[in-house]
């Protein structure tokens, strides 16, 4: 049976989102969640959860290059802890060092301008690169 999983992008201005379920291991984009200096509506969040009935939530912590945290790092590993405080479900951390660079190079080769990466949401795509990496760990894990 299928487990739907929300993953996440924190940010201070966007958030973005994907969905991805254990049975095909496959994660989609959704739209981004606008957010007041790193706080989003949990409303909207809220929303997604009833929407989609995830097992658990996995959120890209942005660690530096060398591996080290960055107050990033520390304010989405704040995100992660209240999803799981919020909605009482499993809240995984994954290294997301480059997923915005990766959801970059993706949009890139679609030849659209870096003004309409906005528009396609990089965020969410960063977010749905998130959830790929961690659902691949689970297969492999299997």
């Amino acid at each position: 049976m299928a487990e739907f999983w929300l993953g996440f992008d924190w940010g201070t201005g966007w958030i973005g989102v994907a969905c991805g379920q254990t049975q095909t291991h496959t994660a989609t984009e959704l739209n981004p969640l606008r957010a007041r200096n790193g706080i989003p509506s949990w409303a909207e969040i809220d929303e997604l959860v009833i929407q989609w009935k995830p097992a658990g939530f996995v959120v890209g912590l942005p660690y530096n290059m060398d591996g080290s945290e960055s107050e990033m790092t520390v304010r989405a590993n704040k995100f992660r802890k209240r999803l799981h405080g919020r909605y009482g479900l499993p809240a995984n951390g994954i290294d997301e060092r480059l997923s915005t660079k990766e959801a970059l190079q993706h949009i890139n080769g679609k030849a659209m301008s870096l003004s309409k990466a906005r528009k396609a949401k990089i965020d969410s795509i960063a977010a749905q690169i998130i959830l790929q990496s961690w659902l691949n760990e689970q297969l492999h894990n299997l």
